[in-house]
């Protein structure tokens, strides 16, 4: 069983929007050139992936164009509402 470290002085920690004390942790380890992003279920490491400093950028881009197109909906959606008759 993995333990629990203290994140490096770069990283952060999402919780789940399921709940159930699911969490991803995201960690730089620059020395590695890696970013490591790891899955955690009640405080116990349920897997891990460790992506290249290389590939951080297109993965940023795509998280990017992603929440441009939920804005984009969003705010679609505000304005069909706003425009439908009472």
């Amino acid at each position: 069983m993995s333990r629990v470290r203290t994140l490096p002085e770069t990283g952060s920690i999402h919780l789940d929007a399921r709940g159930d004390d699911r969490a991803l942790r995201v960690s730089w380890h620059p020395e590695a050139e890696v970013v490591v992003l790891s899955l955690w279920r009640d405080n116990v490491c349920a897997g891990s992936f460790r992506l290249s400093v290389d590939e951080v950028p297109e993965m940023i881009e795509v998280l990017r164009r992603g929440l441009d197109q939920a804005y984009d909906a969003a705010r679609a959606r505000r304005h069909a509402a706003r425009a439908e008759p009472a």
